[in-house]
C-alpha cells in the first residue's frame, strides 16, 4: 500500500488546523501558501515540512497522494480541478462550491478518474452527530417531524460573500446526514446586512426535505453571545445537540413528560471531529473508498444554498419551488 503524503493548500485561520492535523498523522508534505510569514511560521512549527508560494510544485511531485484545499470558496473550483486532473486526491474546505455546476463537475471529474473528493462537512465527523444518528436510527425520537439549527457567532473576517455560504453548508449537511433525508426544496430565504451593504451577516432558511421534514436554519455573524445548537423533534422525544456546552452536548427529551431527560446511554469519544476528518480522508485515500461527506453530498448542499440565495436577491419563490430537486440531484 503506497505511503500517503499531504500537501495543504492555504496556511490561513483554519488552514492552521488542518496543518497541525494532518502533520499529528504523520502524513504533512507540504504547506503552500502566497505570505511569507505564513511559511516561515509552518517551517519553525512543523520541522521536515516542505514550504512553497507555488501550488503547481504539488501538482509536479509524484510523493503526494492527497491535498487539501483550504483556501477562500471562490477560488476552489480551480484549484480543486486542477488537483484532481493532476491525479490527486483531495479534501476541501466547504463549500465546494458557490456554483452548483461547478460542484457537479467536481463530483464527475473525481468519480472517472476514481479518486477521492471530500467536502469538510466537519459536523459529520462529530462524536455527539453521529451518537445522534444512532439514536435515531434506533427509533428513539420516533418519527421525526422538525428540525432547527442556529448557528450564531461573530466573525470579524467576512471573507465569504454572506454568512450562509460560510456556515449553512454544515447545518444542511448535518440535518441530512442525522435523519437520512435529502433537502427537497427551499420554503423561505430571508437575509440581512447589518452594515448595509451587499455581505448578508444574518440568515434564515425554511427548507424541506424528504418525507415532509421541515427544517429551520438561522446563521449570523454578528451575535456576540456564541451559539450553536441543533434541535431534533420526533414524535416520541426531542433531541438538542448544544455544541457550545462544556460537557453533556447531546440530551434527549421525553415529549410528554415536562423537564424529563431521558436517561439514555449518550456516552461517546471526546475526540477532536477535524482530526477524525483528517483521520477518515486518508483512510480514504489508503482504500479507495467514497468519503462519508464526498463529492455529491457538497453538491447536494450547494444546490440548495444556490436557490436559497436566488430567493434572498429577490428571485419568485413560485417559480423556484417549480424545480424538481428530485430530479436535478445527484443521489448522494
Amino acid at each position: 500500500m503506497k505511503e500517503q503524503r499531504v500537501a495543504v493548500i492555504g496556511y490561513g485561520m483554519w488552514g492552521r488546523n488542518i496543518v497541525r492535523n494532518f502533520y499529528n498523522l504523520n502524513v504533512l508534505d507540504t504547506v503552500c501558501d502566497l505570505d511569507d510569514e505564513s511559511l516561515k511560521t509552518v517551517k519553525e512549527q512543523f520541522p521536515g515540512v516542505k514550504v512553497t508560494k507555488d501550488f503547481s510544485d504539488i501538482i509536479n511531485n509524484p510523493d503526494i497522494t492527497g491535498v487539501a484545499v483550504v483556501t477562500p470558496s471562490h477560488t476552489h473550483f480551480k484549484i480543486v480541478k486542477a488537483m484532481l486532473e493532476a491525479g490527486k486526491n483531495v479534501y476541501v474546505e466547504k463549500p465546494i462550491s458557490t456554483v452548483a455546476e461547478e460542484a457537479k463537475v467536481l463530483t464527475e471529474l473525481a468519480e472517472a478518474k476514481n479518486l477521492v473528493l471530500m467536502v469538510d462537512h466537519l459536523l459529520l465527523y462529530h462524536p455527539a452527530v453521529n451518537r445522534l444518528k444512532m439514536l435515531i436510527e434506533e427509533g428513539v425520537l420516533g418519527d421525526l417531524v422538525y428540525a432547527q439549527s442556529d448557528r450564531l457567532n461573530v466573525n470579524y473576517h467576512k471573507n465569504d460573500r454572506s454568512v450562509m455560504w460560510d456556515l449553512a453548508p454544515h447545518d444542511v449537511s448535518m440535518i441530512a446526514y442525522v435523519t437520512g433525508k435529502n433537502p427537497v426544496k427551499i420554503i423561505s430565504a430571508i437575509g440581512c446586512s447589518s452594515e448595509k451593504n451587499n455581505i448578508m451577516d444574518i440568515t434564515h432558511l425554511g427548507i424541506e426535505f424528504e418525507d415532509g421534514l421541515t427544517a429551520h436554519i438561522s446563521d449570523s455573524w454578528i451575535t456576540p453571545q456564541k451559539h450553536v445548537m441543533l434541535l431534533i423533534r420526533g414524535t416520541k422525544a426531542t433531541a438538542i445537540f448544544d455544541d457550545t456546552a462544556p460537557t453533556d452536548k447531546l440530551k434527549v427529551y421525553d415529549n410528554f413528560k415536562p423537564a424529563n431527560t431521558q436517561n439514555y446511554a449518550l456516552d461517546y469519544l471526546e475526540i477532536e471531529p477535524l482530526k477524525l476528518a483528517c483521520q477518515h480522508f486518508v483512510n480514504c485515500c489508503a482504500s479507495g473508498q467514497k468519503a462519508r461527506s464526498d463529492g455529491a453530498n457538497g453538491y447536494e448542499v450547494v444546490s440548495i444554498l444556490e436557490e436559497a440565495e436566488k430567493i434572498m436577491l429577490g428571485a419568485k419563490v413560485e417559480d423556484l419551488n417549480k424545480k424538481d430537486f428530485a430530479l436535478s440531484r445527484m443521489k448522494v
